[in-house]
């Protein structure tokens, strides 16, 4: 599929497919996990057994189209609205995804087609020593960052800009990568302070560094000049494994990509080995690993301006003041500093204001949380500055919707879902249980990754105790993780009638271990369930995706639009990107 190939009519009639396909099989993924056992949610929308869905799922890879039984849509029967046909749900599935509806490009094509539109974008472009993040980043941080940066300099290249703005830029990865790797100048915003502030320690470092580990680099290539004149270079490739680590715990960097969220802890003592420039493959940990990881990120949820207090405002306003007068003073071609920026913003933010030097600019987001994501995609729609986009969201359960009727006011009267007037003029739907569905990893789960059934078990049969003993169906107190906390369904209730505010000791042991007995037979109901909610997964994030899509379609200013998977599924789950050009 070529950049901007697919039709905004070809477009909407995809959409309208799945519309369709959702608005039956949504009743399943809206049905809340904590609700099974107490409204009976399996008999209520499942006519087939357990054991049978899981059959058909676990078999669906290999099968192939089958006949759907009669008096049914897309196994749903027409008359009782129930499931009977969980082979061709399955089926009905897999063709409205994004794969099935044939709507994604590949981030290959995508650099391909960016190179025919600018000359001066190099298929497979790589600078001469690549700097990697290696253990500055997590594995899973590491793949996006890289991916993503590419994608953003060829868009740079494209529309002839040397900005980016950092829409949600959380503690500076992919600003830092983009100013070091690419030489671009890197604005980030954040609302949270404390990622600022993350941001603005890595910034200090990377000026004390950046200079020694430039000289090590031209150290390097002058000693490797030397030995291919002297007719004895080789070079050696070593396998992150075999790296001696300086690290007090003694782990390597093949252990530390081994869990997604492990960020090592002790890099500092660590050699700058770089890659060379033929290859994806790197040597070493490059200047990054001159830094010390001490900050994570921070999914902190934005706070709006009308909840911020007078204090805070003008403490915002001083340190963005602040930062912009040192900034004035940095001069060199050695600065490959960003800018982070403390501040809350929508499509109707004056960019200006928050940056004085603004010029033509990229606007990118990665994994922007909840509303974020259609607000970066509004913001580049009205400002004319902003010359192309790349906008890959995430949290879709923190998404507002227009058309909720549970809903609270939206943001500044905007809400995040539908974007596009195709969806508006339908009052397409999803409801929250369904978005947080769609937030499930299919490839993972197929993968072998599983789901953490007993800790959903255990709050399901939870619910039922609250029903029978307390009369508490709902309270505005949350029960949060004391699953990892228990040593047992007895250890379980009682922490969380604890965290509730409710009496434990009326309870007996026995009395709480009999409600796991009654229910434990039942559970591979959840199971069955649970796994048609992934299955379900990829349509509803395909819908919401599709939707924000066909809104930059229906913009005029917007000449090329494309729906690009970035990353690898299994390695970041939100793996799609929306890409613009204006």
């Amino acid at each position: 599929m070529a950049f901007n190939s697919l039709p905004i009519d070809a477009l909407k009639m995809k959409m309208d497919e799945a519309v369709r396909f959702l608005s039956i099989s949504l009743s399943i993924a809206n049905a809340h996990t904590v609700d099974f056992y107490t409204r009976d949610v399996w008999s209520t929308f499942i006519s087939a057994s357990p054991d049978e869905v899981l059959s058909a799922i676990n078999s669906s890879v290999r099968a192939g189209a089958a006949e759907g039984k009669k008096n049914t849509t897309f196994g749903f029967c027409n008359t009782t609205k129930k499931l009977v046909d969980v082979s061709a749900i399955l089926m009905a599935a897999k063709e409205h995804s994004l794969s099935g509806l044939e709507v994604c490009m590949q981030v290959e094509e995508l650099m391909h087609d960016l190179k025919l539109m600018n000359e001066d974008i190099v298929a497979g472009e790589r600078l001469d020593r690549c700097v990697v993040p290696g253990e500055f980043m997590n594995c899973k941080k590491s793949h996006e960052v890289r991916a993503m940066s590419e994608v953003v300099n060829g868009l740079a290249k494209c529309c002839k800009v040397k900005q980016v703005i950092d829409v949600g830029s959380g503690k500076g990865y992919l600003c830092t990568f983009l100013s070091v790797q690419f030489n671009l100048q890197v604005f980030g915003i954040d609302s949270s302070s404390t990622n600022t502030h993350g941001a603005q320690e890595r910034n200090r470092k990377l000026k004390k560094f950046s200079k020694d580990y430039k000289k090590h680099s031209r150290a390097t290539r002058n000693q490797e000049v030397q030995h291919s004149n002297d007719g004895d270079y080789r070079t050696e490739k070593h396998s992150n494994t075999d790296q001696e680590v300086g690290s007090t715990n003694g782990s390597t960097p093949a252990q530390s990509c081994a869990s997604q969220d492990q960020v090592t802890t002790d890099v500092s003592s660590k050699k700058a080995i770089e890659c060379t420039a033929d290859t994806n493959d790197c040597d070493g940990d490059g200047f990054f690993n001159m830094l010390s990881p001490d900050v994570v990120e921070d999914n902190s949820p934005r706070v709006h301006p009308s909840q911020l207090s007078e204090e805070e405002k003008e403490r915002r306003k001083r340190e963005n003041l602040e930062r912009k007068t040192r900034e004035g003073l940095r001069s060199g071609s050695d600065d490959i500093l960003f800018s982070p920026l403390t501040s809350y913003v929508t499509a109707e933010t004056e960019l200006k204001t928050l940056i004085t030097e603004l010029e033509d600019a990229v606007l990118v987001g990665l994994h922007t949380c909840g509303d974020l994501a259609p607000s970066t995609l509004r913001m580049f729609r009205a400002k004319q500055e902003l010359r192309a986009v790349c906008s890959v969201g995430c949290c879709y359960h923190l998404l507002s919707e227009e058309f909720d009727p549970d809903r609270q006011e939206c943001a500044d009267g905007v809400c995040g879902f539908p974007m596009s007037q195709f969806l508006k003029d339908q009052a397409c739907f999803c409801g929250r249980n369904a978005r947080m569905s769609a937030c499930l990893a299919l490839e993972r789960v197929s993968a072998g990754g599983g789901l953490r059934m007993e800790s959903l078990f255990f709050r399901a049969v939870l619910h039922v105790i609250l029903r029978d003993h307390y009369d508490s169906f709902k309270s505005e107190k949350r029960v949060g993780n004391v699953y990892s906390k228990s040593t047992s369904f007895v250890d379980y209730v009682r922490r969380a009638l604890k965290k509730l505010d409710l009496d434990d000791t009326k309870l007996p042991d026995d009395v709480i271990q009999n409600y796991h007995e009654r229910y434990s037979h039942r559970m591979n109901e959840m199971v069955a369930f649970n796994m048609l909610k992934v299955t379900l997964a990829p349509c509803i994030e395909g819908l919401i995706l599709l939707d924000r899509l066909c809104y930059l379609k229906e913009q005029e200013n917007v000449s090329h639009s494309a729906l690009v998977q970035l990353f690898d599924p299994l390695q970041s789950p939100r793996c799609y990107a929306i890409v613009g050009i204006k």
